[in-house]
């Protein structure tokens, strides 16, 4: 379905730092639009980045930003962002659920408050957001729903330690199962894309420096992945619950040391991968 991206329009929820920003700049460099859609309006005390400093370096990259603040967990922000992004840019091609929320933590230590976060963000909010674009979805020659969401794996081991965000992150997984095979006939694509190995991004802090960043791999093999399946036709490419390597695998990569934040250090594998 083409080889790049040139005028394509992608929202991509939770995207002013990390994966989200990643996939926005690797869209950028061959001239799409993209609506950063995320809460980070001004700068924030710890992490880095805001929605306007992502589209200035969409911008810089050579494609054409959008910064809309969105709340994924409101109804209300969810359907003014699709409507700014639709408005600004007359159309809507692909929608990026990256958007999510994580605390590691057993049922009996994590607060009611963080439960409702991961559900309220990861579940109700990559649904709301989908069910808001596909109407216009509709209206695209090659439309594209991804979720950064994990195969769905259900060896006990995943759910143990921290069954909260498990059922959380699967949410986002199951809404990739179900949409699917609701829209295959409308040619929408829904899949899901997962990283092999973790990735350095600031939610490293989440493991409590058990997990060193020489032993990630940088946000750009997602962004590269993430790219590949977007050339794909969407009728054709549904339902699939990818892992970024064997994405890039199937376009020919075979050396995957660019992606290292230190090559030659062993990488550590990412949740909910078993083997």
């Amino acid at each position: 379905m083409g080889t790049n991206l040139a005028g394509k329009t992608l929202l991509i929820t939770g995207a002013s730092r990390g994966i989200g920003k990643a996939i926005a700049l690797r869209a950028a460099r061959d001239g799409a639009n993209i609506c950063v859609a995320a809460k980070t309006e001004r700068r924030h005390p710890v992490l880095p980045g805001t929605i306007h400093t992502a589209v200035e370096e969409i911008n810089a990259a050579g494609g054409q930003g959008l910064a809309v603040r969105l709340d994924v967990r409101d109804e209300a922000s969810v359907e003014n962002a699709v409507r700014a992004a639709t408005d600004h840019f007359g159309a809507l091609d692909i929608l990026v659920n990256n958007a999510s929320a994580i605390t590691l933590a057993g049922t009996a230590d994590l607060p009611v408050k963080r439960f409702d976060l991961m559900f309220q963000t990861n579940v109700r909010g990559t649904y709301l957001m989908s069910r808001a674009c596909i109407p216009h979805l509709m209206e695209s020659a090659n439309p594209h729903v991804l979720n950064l969401s994990p195969p769905l794996n259900l060896n006990p081991r995943w759910f143990k330690n921290h069954v909260a965000y498990t059922m959380a992150k699967y949410g986002m997984s199951m809404c990739v199962l179900g949409m699917a095979e609701e829209f295959r006939k409308a040619g929408i694509a829904f899949n899901a894309l997962w990283p092999r190995t973790v990735i350095a991004t600031a939610a490293l802090n989440v493991f409590g420096g058990q997990v060193k960043p020489e032993h990630c791999r940088t946000e750009e093999i997602m962004a590269d992945a993430a790219h590949a399946i977007f050339l794909q036709n969407a009728r054709q490419c549904t339902g699939h619950f990818y892992l970024d390597e064997d994405v890039l695998r199937g376009t020919g990569v075979t050396d995957f040391s660019k992606y290292s934040v230190k090559p030659g250090e062993p990488l550590m594998k990412d949740l909910f991968l078993d083997g």
